[in-house]
This record gives C-alpha cells, sequence and structure tokens, in this order.
C-alpha cells in the first residue's frame, strides 16, 4: 500500500473528502492498530543536537507566550564572527519541566519520513503541508485556547494530550483578515483524548484547548494544510485575465465621470465572463499543482546526467505533478514543478510510477515499463534537471 492510499484509508477516503474536509472535525482512533511513529524520542535528540535551529523555527511556548531564547540556549560565535544560539541541554530541560512546550517548525524538512508522510497527505488532499512537531512534558498549556488559519491533521506519537474544541466564532476566518474572532463562550463542544497512534482532523477556525495532562510525556505532529481560499483563487484569476485588454489598460485616474464608468463596465465583464467558465476551479487546481515544486533535492554526485544503473533509486518531488496522453502525436506530457515534458508513450509506466510517490529502482522502472536502463535513465536526467524529481539512494 503507498503512503498516499494509507492517508486515504486512515482519513476516510472520499467520504472524507466530500464530508469532513473543511467542514467539522474527526478523530480516528488507532483501534489497536500497529502503526509505527514517524519519529523517535533518538530522533529528536539527533535532531536537536546536529541541526542549528533557531526561533522562531524551533522555540519553547508557555502559557500562550513565547519564551525568551535565552532561557534554553547560549549565545555561540566562531572565528567567523558568525553568531548562533546554541541549545543549552540543561536550560531546555528546565523549562520543558516548568511546563513549556516544544516545537519545530517544518519538521517535513529534516525527517525524511516526516517528508514523505507529508508529501502523501499533499497528493491526497491536493494543498500544500507543512509539518511541525509538538512536545510537552506537563499539564500547562503552551499555547493556551486559540484557532489556526489553516485546516490540520494531528497524529499523535507518543504519550497522550488531551483536546478540547470549540465551534469556529467566525466563519472562515484567516491571517490577513478584516476582524478576529471573538473568543467562545461556554462549555467545549468535545472533550477527549487522542492515545499513540490516533489521528484529529481539524478545520480551520475551531478554538482547541491542548494539554498533556495524562501523567506523560506527549509528543505528536500537526500536518498543516495550506488554506487554498477564493483570495487564493483569485490571485491566481488576476494573472490568467492579464491576456484582457481591460485588465492591463492603465486605470483613467483622471477621466471624465462617464470614461471611467466606461472603463469599470468593460473591466466588471472581462472578470465576470473568467468567472462563468464552470471549469475555472478544476484548471486553477490543475496550473498550482502542477507549478508547485514540492520539496526539491539534490541529485549529487550526478550534477550532469544519470548513469545507466539498475542499483539507483529516485523518487518524484512534486506531488501534485500531472501526465496527460496525447495518443495523435504518440506522446505523454508530464507536468510538474513549473514545466511540462513530452515523452514518447513508452515511457508512460515509467512516470505513472514515479507519480504514485514511492521510492523506485531504474532497474524496477525499466522492467515495469519494458525498456532499457539507459533509455529510462534518459528520461529521469530529464526531470532530475526540471527539480521534479531526486535521487534518493545512490546504489554504492
Amino acid at each position: 500500500m503507498t503512503e498516499t492510499a494509507s492517508w486515504a484509508v486512515r482519513l476516510g477516503g472520499d467520504q472524507f473528502l466530500a464530508q469532513a474536509l473543511h467542514r467539522s472535525y474527526a478523530v480516528i482512533p488507532a483501534e489497536g492498530a500497529d502503526i509505527a511513529p514517524l519519529l523517535s524520542w533518538d530522533d529528536l535528540n539527533t535532531i536537536l543536537a546536529t541541526h542549528r535551529i533557531e526561533p522562531p523555527r524551533l522555540r519553547l511556548s508557555q502559557d500562550g507566550q513565547a519564551v525568551p531564547v535565552g532561557r534554553y540556549s547560549t549565545p555561540a560565535t566562531n572565528r567567523r564572527a558568525v553568531t548562533w544560539n546554541r541549545l543549552h541541554p540543561a536550560q531546555l530541560h528546565a523549562r520543558l519541566a516548568e511546563g513549556a512546550s516544544l516545537v519545530v517548525d517544518a519538521i517535513d524538512e529534516i525527517h525524511p519520513p516526516i517528508r514523505t508522510a507529508a508529501e502523501a497527505l499533499e497528493r491526497f488532499i491536493g494543498t500544500p503541508v507543512q509539518t511541525n512537531l509538538y512536545a510537552s512534558w506537563t499539564e500547562k498549556e503552551g499555547f493556551g485556547r486559540h484557532w489556526d488559519d489553516h485546516d490540520v491533521v494531528v497524529v499523535q506519537q507518543y504519550g497522550a494530550k488531551r483536546w478540547r474544541l470549540w465551534e469556529p466564532t467566525r466563519q472562515a476566518p484567516t491571517f490577513r483578515d478584516v476582524e478576529s474572532p471573538e473568543e467562545p463562550e461556554g462549555e467545549p463542544v468535545a472533550d477527549f483524548v487522542l492515545q499513540p497512534g490516533d489521528v484529529l482532523y481539524l478545520p480551520r477556525g475551531w478554538w482547541h484547548s491542548v494539554t498533556a495532562d495524562q501523567g506523560a510525556e506527549s509528543l505528536h505532529l500537526t500536518f498543516g494544510l495550506v488554506a487554498q481560499t477564493g483570495a487564493t483563487l483569485l490571485g491566481w484569476l488576476v494573472d490568467e485575465l492579464h491576456e484582457s485588454p481591460a485588465v492591463r489598460k492603465d486605470v483613467p485616474l483622471h477621466a471624465a465621470a462617464d470614461e471611467k464608468a466606461a472603463y469599470l463596465a468593460e473591466l466588471r465583464s472581462a472578470v465576470l465572463t473568467a468567472l462563468s467558465d464552470p471549469d475555472l476551479i478544476d484548471r486553477w487546481a490543475w496550473s498550482s499543482g502542477t507549478t508547485h515544486f514540492g520539496r526539491p533535492a539534490p541529485s549529487l554526485p550526478y550534477v550532469e546526467a544519470l548513469p545507466a544503473e539498475r542499483e539507483i533509486t529516485v523518487r518524484i518531488t512534486a506531488p501534485r505533478a500531472d501526465l496527460a496522453s496525447n495518443p495523435a502525436a504518440g506522446t505523454v506530457t508530464l507536468s510538474a514543478a513549473g514545466t511540462a515534458w513530452d515523452f514518447s508513450e513508452r515511457a508512460a509506466p515509467v512516470l505513472q510510477a514515479l507519480l504514485t510517490g514511492e521510492t523506485v529502482s531504474i532497474g524496477a522502472l525499466a522492467d515495469i515499463a519494458d525498456l532499457e536502463v539507459k533509455d529510462v535513465a534518459g528520461v529521469l536526467t530529464v526531470l532530475v534537471k526540471g527539480q521534479a524529481l531526486a535521487v534518493v539512494g545512490v546504489g554504492w
């Protein structure tokens, strides 16, 4: 089963997309399944010890306030006068024991198993995903009651966390908004505890209070779904509308009233015509998916071309790539990372295998498509140069 299929199964597949996404929270219990954590405490210790992660990416929070960085790190300066905040383990431990929560933003950029899971979720949902880590050691709240401006999928890794939820007090609130949601009143509409392996889906705007009050340290991952709003769609549409002279014309600031009215009528017609296209949302989704760079990665040591070696493994780095068939021309078109490539239709099985997001060897791709290894290496070289593919194992 692919990672994408795993997410679909855990969240509920098409039923989740049709009934829960952007609508209401959902708790999916592990129900005794043997679901391995995506990172261990040893992994986290290694990340903190070997990466220069500084605020705001690595931070501590207590009672809704950021803990001053000087309370858990010390300034370090090298001989070239470069200064950074070096984590002080003893001070870090003390702050966490006092009730602070530890946060590592975008941990999917650091830890490959989490990156793979984030890519798979993006492939399933169809929107960019960033994953943050949250760890707590006491029942004190790290962030207080708050709401997020994006949907989240929470996966409990270790220990347990108590979640209390209140319904939104403003419909679809955003980070850039004309007013802020009011604090909710009354008791929470839901009060539950997530155990290891449990999953919570929470739409943006839902107020929540989270505590590690079950008597043990707790760690969870939050997969944040970047909001795709009407403003996002309109921003894309503005660029598309540049094909219309009405949009490219200068605004007639100093013209007579009738000329201003005529200008607005022409502009209104261009916008309404575009918004009347029944395929507009699908075109926008395709465009945003195929121009998104995903998580590009270098493919060293291969800086020119991939050698024709069966053992080399690769994986696609653009989770929302699209493959289209052109029967009349005998070609297929792969659109990804802002570029489109035409290949012989014989390459279609290779490209289709890549779109699953799985790591696969050049040899396996050659066998799938009944092609020579050198021909597959040629196709892959094109995609690596286009930042749509990365070598993840050199076979050495």
